[in-house]
């Protein structure tokens, strides 16, 4: 069994279109039954507000320096990327919030159900925020995508009307840290060599095939084998196409 160690966060568009792109490496390769994938918690902003207070344009606009219409290109180009794999990426009218408890949940999930439940939820969420464009940070919100993939509601509110699972999505932003994880998504094949970014679906199926393989690794196994470089977001931003 193949295991992918996965740091991403759910207000990073490069992380759902990487694990979008590497979901369709796997199923394109028949191999769905020799993976594992394991989720780590990684905010982009831990101190993000629980509130919305500001437009996705206007807050790229201002970190990358750009005018709002600039601003407005360059998210277009990164939802393009989410379009072309079948998603309704909606980046532009996306509400921008703290990302923590959604991260608690699916410690919750990862704790108490099965792979399935962990990753329709964690799609879930992504959903939630690109193409739904609701707030993270609304527990109403948080309540019905758990529920709506099968986790019990009693449950799913304790959790939320809590600090539980805090200390677990801190440790894995510590371990983020000890490795020098800068930028998400952030994937690590069974432990051994890692690829810092979202690459394309071909370079996925290479990866993957390599690490099937069980070749020698080499620094060739973190990129992409079509040449496209891999795109990643850090609490500076995501990189610009």
């Amino acid at each position: 069994m193949m295991t992918l160690t996965i740091w991403s966060d759910f207000a990073c568009p490069y992380c759902y279109i990487g694990e979008t792109r590497l979901q369709n490496a796997i199923d394109e390769l028949g191999i769905a039954d020799q993976v594992k994938i394991d989720f780590r918690a990684f905010e982009l902003d831990p101190n993000a507000s629980k509130e919305v207070v500001s437009s996705t344009p206007e807050r790229f606009a201002m970190k990358y320096r750009l005018s709002l219409e600039g601003a407005k290109e360059q998210i277009e180009q990164i939802s393009s990327l989410g379009r072309e794999l079948g998603i309704d990426f909606r980046y532009a009218t996306t509400q921008y919030s703290n990302t923590r408890d959604a991260h608690r949940l699916m410690k919750l999930a990862e704790a108490k159900y099965d792979r399935d439940t962990v990753g329709r939820l964690n799609e879930a969420l992504f959903k939630a925020y690109f193409v739904e464009n609701l707030v993270l940070a609304d527990h109403k919100v948080l309540l019905d995508k758990a529920v709506g993939v099968g986790m019990k509601e009693d449950e799913v509110r304790e959790v939320l009307e809590s600090d539980m699972y805090d200390d677990e999505v801190r440790f894995d932003e510590r371990e983020a840290m000890m490795r020098g994880v800068r930028g998400v998504p952030y994937i690590v094949f069974n432990g051994g060599f890692a690829v810092p970014g979202a690459m394309t679906t071909d370079g996925f199926k290479s990866a993957l095939q390599r690490e099937l393989r069980k070749q020698e690794k080499s620094q060739s196994e973190t990129e992409d084998a079509t040449g496209e470089r891999p795109h990643q977001c850090g609490p500076d931003g995501c990189q610009l196409l």
